[in-house]
């Protein structure tokens, strides 16, 4: 099912779409006020649950948490499913597919310090930025994202990397690597 009519409400957050951007089924796209969120030209962005048969857990979740985050996705990137949520920056380039369930992840939503998380969660919005862990991760182009896996923040993976189903991903990782496991490491590279 083709959702292209609900871009009208995605843009009210600022979000920048390019052309023949196809959605299916309805996605939550937010942007945060002074963030910037770009989705490249044809895009597809699948959030319903017969849209990827891997069996989409829930719909596409592409999230800006702070102000001065970004988001910016490629030209012709595949995301099935997957959450993208950033506080500070999640790149990812052209032609990269994002298999069903994935989570990728700038930030560890919560300090480590109890005394901090606890002052965060009485904080009535949602907490200052600054106080939670979060670094930009790069992802090249033409990637391949295995379903269910989680990429971590800080994480860069070079042009032409796959990522194997259920891998826990940090750290950089050069072109053409092969990725599996948790923790997850080269298993081969591609020439």
């Amino acid at each position: 099912m083709n959702s292209n009519w609900c871009k009208p409400f995605i843009r009210i957050s600022k979000v920048r779409f390019g052309k023949n951007v196809l959605l299916k089924g309805v996605p939550f796209i937010y942007n945060a006020r002074g963030a910037s969120l770009e989705i490249g030209h044809g895009v597809t962005i699948k959030s319903s649950f017969l849209s990827n048969l891997v069996g989409l857990y829930s719909r596409t979740i592409i999230v800006t948490r702070a102000p001065k985050a970004r988001i910016v996705i490629g030209d012709n990137v595949g995301i099935s499913g997957a959450t993208i949520y950033a506080r500070k920056g999640i790149y990812i380039g052209d032609n990269t597919c994002i298999g069903g369930n994935c989570k990728i992840l700038d930030n560890d939503f919560h300090p480590l310090e109890a005394e901090i998380r606890n002052k965060l969660l009485r904080d009535p919005k949602g907490g200052d930025s600054d106080l939670v862990p979060a670094k930009e991760i790069h992802i090249g182009r033409d990637c391949f994202i295995g379903c269910n896996t989680l990429i971590l923040k800080g994480t860069v993976l070079g042009d032409g990397c796959v990522v194997g189903a259920g891998a826990v991903v940090a750290g950089r990782f050069e072109a053409g690597s092969v990725i599996a496991g948790n923790p997850a490491r080269v298993i081969r590279t591609k020439p």
